[in-house]
């Protein structure tokens, strides 16, 4: 009898010991929810393909949600644990008294990385050239057409939606995810598009790339990854690990050239060819979209309330440590 107790005993520690190492196999699983499929997101799938999210005992699965509403959508209902989108996103919900709000911990990009489309080449591209034109622009609050309608305005071009005198019309009515398929289906004369989308186009021969949106627009942090309030409160050792797989992979990229970054993520653009996605690597190297490291800092959410309070979608600025922490970053850094 007492050999019997002691063989369940040790049957009921063993079922525990698998039961724990089975939460804590399961919590280090994270999905990120990320915004987009871009090639704008580079660092990510080096950090993917490079291993840097398994050196910090992480496994990742990423999901695109199709917009920033989405991913939100998705921390809020925790089918996702972190978030890759536009900060603003963090602002609306702590503005509209969600108490579980998301906060940013780590900043990917440092400026728009769409760039404008037109139906022909233009050999010699001016912002002028889109008076009295319609653009698709994206969803009415993102980012994306509030970057757009800020580059447009300090350059000489009156918009906005109750703008009367406003010189170019930007369409906020067709969903992020259509925007290539509506422009290519005859819709407005221009369109902003990310990649690799903007390059299919032109592959197919159904638009030009004009201009880079962020290379006019200048800095501003434009896509970070965030959690919920209490998701970073009670896993701070995955956040931890997962700000220092980033920041691995911002030093890579910074290190290396656009071919190398291209083979590199080339298994999640297979769409394109290795030569096509190189010269989109390119491209973002050139305007100096990427972070160097993972700190969002208090200038970067300043411009971008001020390009928020710009378009009418914020009325006042929020405290930067409310939705910003930077524990993780400068730990990382470290």
């Amino acid at each position: 009898m007492k050999k019997l107790q002691i063989l369940l005993f040790l049957m009921v520690l063993s079922i525990a010991s698998f039961v724990l190492v089975g939460c804590k196999k399961d919590e280090n699983k994270i999905t990120i929810a990320e915004v987009a499929h871009s090639v704008f997101y580079a660092p990510q799938y080096v950090a993917l393909e490079k291993g840097f999210f398994k050196d910090e005992g992480l496994t990742v699965d990423i999901v695109n949600a199709n917009g920033a509403d989405k991913v939100m959508a998705a921390l809020l209902s925790k089918d996702a644990q972190i978030g890759l989108m536009g900060p603003e996103a963090s602002i609306y919900v702590y503005n509209n008294g969600q108490e579980n709000y998301a906060i940013n911990f780590a900043q990917l990009t440092k400026r728009d990385g769409s760039f404008l489309v037109a139906r022909e080449p233009i050999k010699d591209f001016t912002w002028e050239m889109l008076k009295n034109k319609e653009i698709l622009g994206g969803r009415k609050g993102g980012v994306p057409v509030m970057v757009l309608e800020y580059t447009l305005r300090h350059n000489g071009l009156d918009v906005g939606e109750d703008d009367p005198n406003s010189e170019v019309n930007v369409r906020t009515d067709v969903a992020f995810a259509a925007m290539g398929g509506a422009f290519t289906s005859g819709e407005a004369d221009f369109v902003t598009l990310f990649e690799p989308t903007a390059t299919a186009l032109e592959k197919e021969g159904k638009g030009y790339v004009v201009a880079s949106i962020g290379e006019s627009s200048g800095e501003i942090p434009y896509t970070a990854y965030s959690a919920l309030k209490d998701y970073i409160n009670g896993h701070e050792n995955i956040i931890q690990g997962f700000t220092n797989a980033i920041y691995k992979a911002q030093v890579w990229v910074k290190e290396h050239t656009a071919r190398e970054i291209a083979e590199v993520i080339h298994p999640y653009f297979t769409d394109l060819s290795l030569d096509d996605l190189t010269v989109v690597m390119q491209r973002h190297i050139d305007i100096d979209a990427w972070c160097d490291h993972p700190l969002f800092k208090k200038e970067g959410l300043d411009k971008l309330m001020d390009v928020m309070i710009e378009a009418k979608e914020l009325e006042k600025k929020i405290d930067y440590n409310t939705v910003v922490t930077t524990k993780f970053a400068d730990n990382a850094k470290k």
